[in-house]
């Protein structure tokens, strides 16, 4: 094969000195996306793209395939304010899920539709919160991927919208108050308020009363002077007494957490008590209906544990362990049942083992344990719901690698677990297998990779093409789930592979912090590993390898090219940070030095340098084929990290294997409609069969 003819890419002599290391930045004016330059560059690039990429075999046959396995829709479990439930539901015609509600009177109603509210698509529906007695409801809309969620208040029976616009409201959490006159939320300072550059951050908690002015009637309640990059999260207990308030900075493991009893003070000035300031680690705090305070918490237990201790004295020295840290599983959730039908009030907990869920159930006055909730089988459990008048009964999503999403109802009485709501499309699903095999890394920790195959296919029998998928960050777990893309490489003969990373919370948090800031190696290297170990046990070999992964999971892809090109055939890079750099400069990326470290800070700039893969492409290397992907509307990864690597790669690669650029419009980090899912499944599939020799037979079901 001879070199693909690259777009022209000037490159700059920017050499700076940080700290005493020149750093090379070649291709900053990619930078700029409204410069002529950049789009110039990027119309080149998509003409490259598509002429590499549109006449690839088997493309129909993937679409085709991969529409019917989305066929199988979506269901959410129900939220509940008295008779009447809230649930989200996709049918396999639908562009995205749609909210509705059913009343005592068990009608269906919808109640937000986005392709209703914008047939083009590219509208999304972010968050929704019911008021404690389900009349109103808070949800949040925002267009083009942006992610800039507006905010806006329905009337839940007539569906007329009562309250809103209200802007910067991104990543806000709703605390209705009883009576569904006023709640507490988070809001971004206005842009002329804030330094040049900076409207991004800045949130504040504020109290809203409905059908008031929020830019001039609404009262900061908390955050006044606070760190720019700080997130806060806000709750108040059901019964309207207890305001619970947590401020992290970033993306930090950790986060202060503050309590107040709204009986004795004003909603407007509440009188804070604290429960969690200085102190590294991560809490949060509910309030039972026997009153009793529950303390969810990593403190002195990096698998995490359950507390209780009396809401007017919260202090650490009073919590007593209900639950106690596991020594292997990670505790991820939990519900109480306390209905008077009920011979005694039990929690249900529930948990992560190597990756895989459970849930046992336990008595609520002393924790002891004393039985466990059947599951569907070895996947992933979402969600536990309860009513929050109390009962008897829980809710909560399933999903594995063949099971797409359901809703499971357990019932305390009788200890059984029933099909509450299957997902609502049938789909042909292909016979594979999926089996969890632990491996040692460099360092011997011993680390798990979920390997998913054909039934009829075994380690061995011969080598196959095969997807190596990783993330290895933020305390992000990776578990089992359905997915389309997954099960169409399989059915076509590939193997496809997850690895569970340091960097994630598989193992707990001490899993996550063993891959973050100077330790961020380890997750290249567990990752690395993995590709060893499946070439060694047979089931691929470098020429047959790809891998995959997106936004910090771009970032662990972009380093393993770099630091191991003989490794890997293909790679697939999505969404990806990789000029580490200069990171904090765009998008969220100052939120995010909590986890990766500041190239201000010279030591951690030696981090970051030592592993940035900008800044270690290397002339006269065979890097492999590489295809990014990017989205031009992406508020948290900036896209120019992607179309400086790629111009990098495009000029020092000395191989003939692809490397290109897939820029889409009006689309963002994170959701997006089904059609749009399907046609980049379509362009990144067939690209890592092309490269690994992956047969997309014509005999495919759909």
């Amino acid at each position: 094969m001879s070199r693909p003819p690259y777009p022209a890419a000037q490159r700059q002599g920017i050499v700076e000195d940080l700290h005493g290391h020149q750093v090379a930045d070649p291709y900053r004016w990619l930078e700029d996306p409204q410069s002529d330059d950049t789009k110039k560059w990027l119309a080149a690039q998509d003409e490259l793209f598509h002429q590499s990429v549109d006449d690839l075999p088997g493309r129909e046959r993937l679409r085709a395939r991969l529409t019917d396995l989305l066929g199988s829709g979506s269901i959410g479990a129900p939220v509940w304010r008295g008779d009447r439930r809230f649930f989200v539901r996709r049918t396999a015609e639908q562009e995205h899920a749609v909210l509705y509600t059913v009343g005592a009177d068990d009608v269906e109603r919808t109640l937000l539709d986005p392709m209703a509210i914008d047939d083009s698509g590219r509208t999304t529906l972010d968050s929704w919160q019911p008021d404690k007695e389900g009349r109103l409801l808070a949800y949040q809309l925002s267009h083009g991927g942006d992610e800039e969620s507006v905010l806006r208040v329905m009337d839940v029976e007539t569906g007329e919208e009562i309250e809103g616009p209200i802007e910067r409201c991104r990543y806000t959490q709703i605390a209705w108050l009883p009576g569904g006159e006023a709640f507490y939320y988070v809001r971004r300072l206005p842009a002329s308020e804030v330094p040049e550059g900076e409207d991004q951050y800045h949130r504040r908690v504020y109290l809203h009363r409905v059908g008031s002015d929020p830019e001039t009637d609404d009262v900061m309640i908390f955050g006044e002077g606070g760190e720019k990059t700080t997130y806060y999260g806000v709750s108040v207990s059901r019964d309207g007494r207890w305001l619970a308030l947590s401020a992290a900075q970033g993306t930090a493991p950790r986060n202060d957490l503050w309590f107040a009893d709204l009986s004795v003070s004003t909603i407007e000035a509440p009188a804070l008590t604290v429960i969690q300031e200085g102190v590294d680690a991560e809490t949060g705090v509910y309030v039972g209906r026997d009153g009793r305070a529950y303390l969810f918490t990593d403190r002195d237990a990096p698998r995490a544990r359950l507390c209780v201790t009396d809401p007017a004295d919260p202090s650490y020295e009073t919590w007593r362990d209900l639950i106690p840290e596991d020594p292997e599983a990670v505790l991820s959730d939990f519900a109480i049942l306390d209905g008077p039908e009920l011979d005694r009030p039990v929690l249900l907990a529930a948990w992560t083992r190597h990756a895989i869920s459970e849930i046992t159930v336990h008595d609520l006055v002393t924790g002891e344990r004393i039985g466990e909730v059947p599951t569907p089988g070895l996947g992933t459990i979402s969600g536990i719901v309860e009513r929050p008048e109390g009962g008897h009964e829980a809710w909560f999503g399933y999903t594995d690698h063949v099971t797409p999403t359901s809703v499971q109802r357990y019932d305390a009485r009788t200890g059984g677990t029933s099909l509450w709501q299957a997902a609502p499309g049938t789909v042909n699903l292909p016979d594979v297998r999926a089996e969890q095999i632990a491996y040692e890394s460099y360092d011997g920790t011993q680390v798990r990779m979920l390997v998913i195959s054909r039934a009829d296919v075994a380690a061995g029998d011969q080598p196959r093409p095969t997807v190596l998928y990783g993330y290895g960050g933020f305390n992000v777990s990776l578990t089992p789930s359905y997915s389309p893309t997954i099960l169409t490489w399989v059915e076509a003969g590939g193997v496809y592979v997850i690895a569970n990373v340091r960097g994630g919370s598989e193992e707990g948090e001490d899993w996550h912090r063993a891959g973050m800031l100077d330790r961020k190696q380890a997750v290249f290297d567990d990752f690395h590993a993995a590709a060893e170990k499946l070439i060694a046990d047979g089931w691929t070999t470098p020429s047959r390898l790809a891998i995959s992964g997106g936004s910090n999971g771009g970032l662990l892809v972009g380093a393993a090219l770099t630091q191991r090109p003989d490794l890997y055939r293909a790679v697939v890079c999505s969404a990806p940070l990789l000029d580490m750099v200069r990171y904090e400069k765009f998008g969220l990326g100052q939120t995010w030095n909590v986890e990766y470290g500041s190239a201000e800070v010279p030591e951690q700039l030696g981090w970051l340098l030592g592993y940035s893969p900008y800044h270690h492409v290397e002339e006269g290397v065979e890097y492999p084929a590489t295809l990014f992907t990017i989205f031009d509307s992406d508020t948290r990864v900036d896209p120019l990290h992607a179309r400086k690597m790629c111009a990098a790669l495009q000029h020092a690669t000395s191989s003939a294997e692809p490397i290109l650029l897939r820029n889409e419009a009006e689309v963002g980090h994170g959701a997006r409609a089904v059609s749009r899912t399907v046609q980049l499944a379509v362009d990144t599939l067939s690209f890592m069969a092309a490269r690994t020799g992956l047969h997309l037979r014509d005999d495919l079901p759909g």
